[in-house]
């Protein structure tokens, strides 16, 4: 076999091709490269790729002995796989390496702050969470390189919240707890809703509040903005002053508080098969002491990770989730209210909860609610069956404020054929409630004058009627 190949010992090469039988080492540039050349070595009938500049270096190697360059190659194979073998044995030991177990082995405890004094926070003037000693926002990562016990502190922060929040509710806007179910017994979970002093005896006008899913608690749109902005943008409290100024009666609705977690019962040890039943309790005892002292000094020694506590949900009763919560809300409070128009306001996952509401009690809400403020709802039409007629009212009493780069309440293309989208003025989805405050308002008291003039109209019509057949009564 012949190679076009170049030798830079042999002149002659570079006219004609140099057949692997006549050069004791020939080579020639690979196609594309500049500094690889391929080798062909005539007595073994093999060929290889090397790196080098054109120069003496080359020469030096087409003068080589054959055995050297048999010696190169064997050399440079071996090295390879030592190397191949050294990454596969590295790969190995990394895939033990449990990089979360490791990180946890150091952690502190799990016990922290159970207010916010001693969490050493506070709520300024303006409603934001503030330092007491520093004056600075609340800081995430108190302790670097410990993600699980930072997010582990900001939750039982973000729990302490929560009371806060219900106290502001009973406190502030002085609303009272009403518990789920309404016949429920002393032994199983419940849940609760807060109502205004006139929630079911408003005549005129009531407004139920709908919060998305997730940690959130009766009270709040978004932990995250009243831990890290105000109360004012993360919690209902100014939704509920305002209404209450409007003369509405307000319902909070609680669609989150549907379970009860208790600790899993720890299971009792199997006895060995050694051991006899008829063992002396206080030799029982010792062993069990020795075998506990000795689990202890371990764990001291090797700071094993913390495991949480196993916990099971018991569901509460009818208000097992969001849509059961509002379904159950609806029958045993909103239906029996006295206001002659309710109003809902519903966030996120609210808002799907409202569209199954319709789907389950469609006559009843349309008979009922006068208009309906959604932020960036959740629900969908499409995958939640509504009927045509479902979406016909939507069209007319539903607006849906949606986050957008958009300035506020600029109408924006449909996605759906169920209810107007307008910006929320903002992108960020736990502010599109806060952001539209002004806009929901303006929108209920249009609906609201304009059921007051159609009231109106009907009584007149109605009147003239009535007058009409009186003068005919006495001209008979």
């Amino acid at each position: 076999m012949d190679l076009p190949v170049r030798c830079p010992g042999n002149p002659e090469a570079s006219r004609a091709p140099c057949s692997i039988a006549e050069s004791p080492s020939c080579f020639t540039k690979l196609q594309g490269s500049s500094n690889n050349w391929i080798v062909a070595y005539p007595a073994n009938g093999f060929t290889s790729v090397i790196t080098g500049r054109k120069g003496p270096m080359l020469s030096h190697f087409c003068a080589a002995t054959p055995a050297l360059f048999i010696l190169w190659i064997i050399m440079a194979q071996v090295a390879g796989q030592e190397d191949r073998e050294k990454t596969t044995a590295l790969k190995d030991l990394l895939s033990r390496i449990d990089l979360d177990e490791l990180m946890k082995k150091d952690e502190p405890p799990f016990t922290f702050p159970k207010t916010l004094e001693e969490f050493e926070y506070a709520f300024n003037e303006y409603g934001q969470l503030r330092h007491i000693k520093t004056g600075e926002p609340f800081v995430f990562n108190a302790r670097e390189d410990l993600h699980r016990w930072n997010q582990k502190r900001y939750e039982a922060l973000g729990e302490i919240i929560t009371q806060y929040v219900y106290e502001l509710l009973e406190k502030k806007c002085n609303m009272t707890k009403e518990i789920l179910p309404v016949d429920a017994t002393e032994d199983e979970p419940t849940g609760f809703i807060y109502l205004s002093p006139d929630a079911l005896s408003n005549p005129s006008k009531l407004l139920v509040l709908i919060q998305g899913s997730g940690v959130v608690r009766a009270g709040q749109w978004a932990r995250r903005l009243i831990i890290n902005q105000d109360l004012n943008s993360g919690t209902q409290i100014p939704f509920i002053e305002r209404a209450m100024q409007e003369g509405y009666g307000v319902m909070v609705l609680n669609p989150n508080e549907n379970y009860l977690e208790v600790e899993k019962p720890t299971k009792s040890p199997l006895p060995s098969p050694t051991e006899t039943s008829d063992e002396p309790a206080e030799k029982r005892e010792r062993k069990d002491d020795k075998e506990g002292k000795k689990k202890k000094e371990f764990y001291e020694k090797y700071r094993n990770p913390q495991r949480e506590t196993e916990t099971e949900r018991i569901l509460i009763r009818e208000n097992g989730s969001s849509e059961e919560h509002v379904l159950y809300v609806w029958d045993h409070f909103v239906s029996k209210a006295a206001a002659k128009n309710v109003f809902i306001m519903a966030h996120s996952y609210g808002g799907l909860s409202f569209v199954e509401l319709m789907n389950q009690r469609e006559l009843e809400v349309k008979n009922k609610v006068c208009a309906v403020a959604l932020t960036d709802s959740a629900h969908n039409i499409w995958l939640q069956e509504t009927t045509k007629s479902t979406q016909d009212w939507m069209q007319e009493h539903c607006r849906n404020w949606v986050s957008s780069p958009e300035p506020l309440d600029i109408p924006l293309e449909p996605m759906m054929p169920d209810c107007p989208r307008v910006s929320a003025g903002t992108e960020r989805h736990e502010l599109t409630s806060w952001m539209s405050f002004d806009s929901i308002f303006r929108f209920f008291s249009e609906f609201h004058a304009k059921e007051g003039e159609e009231a109106e109209e009907t009584s007149n019509s109605v009147t003239t009627r009535s007058g009409s057949h009186k003068n005919k009564h006495q001209d008979l």
